[in-house]
């Protein structure tokens, strides 16, 4: 029999219970507010209202120089410029902005900058000269920010202040100009490239559309060789690759083939461009001949013959750093939109006998809001430092990388290690006998930034149902079509997910880490040393568990026969992590 408990002594309880879950709760809000991959932690560049593409260089005197589109109004509205502003202190401040275009002449939009070994900085960009303002039948022209010339201004103090002069880039006339509304009349295209010197010239790519607004997209690339010498801008000569009638794209791949932008190869005559799509993949190709020929794009993969890499309609950005190696901004899922921003996820790259290798990601930004979209970022790299900017359209932001995350990324494959750093619990084959154990203490990963699970188990079948690991409020076990699910709960809210199906074969040992981020509230699976990327079956390998969820894992676990090791952390594992303990085989010690 209950006996219910007086009113005020009830009140009270519930009061004592609703003031822990709000310590819980702030508790993880503290968390993230401190967590360096939580965009809202990072410096503010200053902006009108809209703002996209703040890309910044160092000059030859250490100060920073980003330049940006930015306008009062929303994305394509009357009154778009660009604008730059400067930094000397490495982003945490910033000046106030400086036209490069005023904001009441024709749509200026979509630039970069780029540094002369001379210190002249040069910023390219999109530029209505022809202040268009009807399509061909007459119609009022919806936004004119990707239409008109390529032109350049330049400032020689820094970025303080810029050339009253504009010089047009020459842009020949092809057949996807030929196919476009004006008939080639007027040219429709952008970029999101930044220029790069490679050996004595400079190159950058750029998308043309065959129809306005957004149809038909093919990638180009302007090449000078002249410009990173030359003082005098009207003796800057230009060429259009690649050489013929046809941009950078593949009939099978649809409308949809924008954003190319590029990085230079090791021989300094080879060339890989990487763009985006609405296949779910982006797409890359090469050139071997300074871009004027190219292979046939195909989607983008971590190696030749390997694994398709994943991204929506968004951004996706390649840089190449001073130590020779690569890296890769995008968004690790198979969405066909502009959608799904959010996180952000970063891939490191090395190149092998004349072609990249990409590692598999990790979340390098997020936003706790999943709404929330990021895109369009920069790297800036200064004194062994690295940095990145990223838009939310209406925000501006530059954040500091971890410098560990880009050197574990550009390690994968060859690490064999067990993380120390957080390590719980871990037990070999005899301590598991006894088929439970006790945790020191209970994990909240709302406190703790995350928890992980990194197992060995060898399972005689694939049934559904079979405990791995259990305990309150979180389990382990088999689920359908060959996965492993984990599920969490607080009493009030569950959340399960599995790992990608098919992985796991019996009588055979497999390596397992379930990754609770409690950063960006993600759950992951690496198994057997691969990133559950969803492959053909879903759009996500991963998944965002509810904020009304706090998962923690008890002191006390039930453990299954199948399992041969187990370590527990009170963090969550980096991906690049998790591929180390694999590595290092069942028998690996931590340190």
């Amino acid at each position: 029999m209950h006996r219910r408990c007086p009113p005020l002594a009830r009140s009270a309880a519930l009061a004592l219970l609703a003031a822990v879950a709000l310590a819980q709760e702030a508790q993880a809000v503290d968390t993230r507010d401190r967590d360096p991959r939580n965009i809202r932690t990072g410096h503010p560049i200053p902006v009108e209202g809209y703002c996209d593409q703040p890309y910044v260089v160092v000059n030859r005197d250490g100060s920073w120089l980003c330049t940006l589109t930015t306008a009062g109004g929303h994305e394509g509205a009357r009154g778009e410029h660009m604008v730059a502003t400067r930094s000397t202190d490495q982003g945490k401040t910033w000046s106030p902005l400086v036209d490069i275009e005023p904001a009441d002449g024709p749509s200026s939009s979509y630039g970069s900058p780029i540094v002369t070994p001379g210190g002249r900085v040069y910023c390219v960009y999109c530029y209505n000269g022809d202040k268009l303002s009807t399509l061909p039948d007459g119609k009022p022209l919806p936004r004119a920010d990707m239409l008109g010339w390529f032109v350049l201004k330049w400032s020689d103090d820094g970025g303080r202040t810029w050339s009253r002069e504009r010089h047009r880039l020459p842009m020949r006339v092809t057949a996807c100009d030929r196919a476009n509304d004006w008939k080639g009349a007027v040219q429709i295209f952008w970029s999101i490239d930044k220029p790069k010197a490679v050996g004595a010239d400079l190159l950058f790519a750029f998308t043309k559309l065959g129809k306005y607004m957004l149809d038909d997209g093919e990638g180009w690339v302007y090449r000078s060789d002249n410009l990173l010498a030359e003082p005098d801008p009207a003796k800057l000569r230009w060429e259009l690759l690649p050489e013929g009638d046809h941009g950078i794209r593949a009939p099978q791949f649809g409308s949809v083939q924008e954003e190319h932008n590029l990085v230079p190869l090791a021989d300094g005559r080879s060339l890989y461009c990487v763009y985006r799509t609405t296949t779910g993949h982006p797409c890359h190709a090469y050139s071997r001949d300074g871009g004027r020929t190219w292979t046939t794009p195909e989607h983008m993969t971590c190696s030749p013959g390997g694994r398709k890499m994943k991204t929506p309609r968004a951004c996706p950005k390649l840089w190449k750093t001073s130590n020779g190696k690569y890296l890769f901004w995008f968004h690790n899922h198979s969405g066909k939109g502009f959608e799904d921003r959010n996180p952000a996820w970063i891939a490191g790259g090395v190149e092998k006998d004349g072609f990249l290798h990409w590692s598999q990601p990790e979340i390098l930004l997020y936003d706790p809001e999943p709404r929330m979209r990021m895109s369009y970022p920069d790297l800036i790299e200064q004194d062994g430092r690295f940095w990145v900017t990223e838009t939310q359209k209406t925000l501006a932001r530059i954040h500091e990388i971890n410098p560990t995350l880009l050197a574990g990324l550009w390690r994968q494959g060859e690490a064999e290690e067990v993380a120390r750093r957080g390590l719980v619990l871990d037990l070999g084959r005899e301590q598991l006998q006894t088929g439970s154990t006790a945790l020191p203490r209970p994990i909240p990963a709302a406190e703790t930034g995350g928890l992980s699970l990194d197992l060995w188990v060898a399972l005689d079948s694939l049934a559904a149902g079979q405990v791995l690991l259990q305990g309150e409020g979180l389990a382990l076990a088999t689920a359908e079509k060959g996965s492993v699910r984990i599920e969490m709960a607080n009493g009030k809210t569950r959340f399960a997910w599995d790992c990608d199906p098919g992985l796991l074969r019996p009588g055979r040992p497999h390596h397992l880490v379930a990754i609770v981020d409690a950063g960006p509230r993600i759950i992951s699976f690496v198994v057997d040393g691969v990133l559950c990327d969803g492959g053909e079956a879903r759009q996500f390998g991963w998944a965002r568990y509810p904020d009304a969820l706090a998962p923690v894992c008890p002191a006390a676990l039930r453990i299954g026969p199948a399992i041969h090791r187990l370590r527990v952390y009170d963090r969550f594992l980096r991906t690049s992590e998790a591929i180390a303990s694999f590595h290092a085989g069942s028998g690996g010690t931590a340190r």
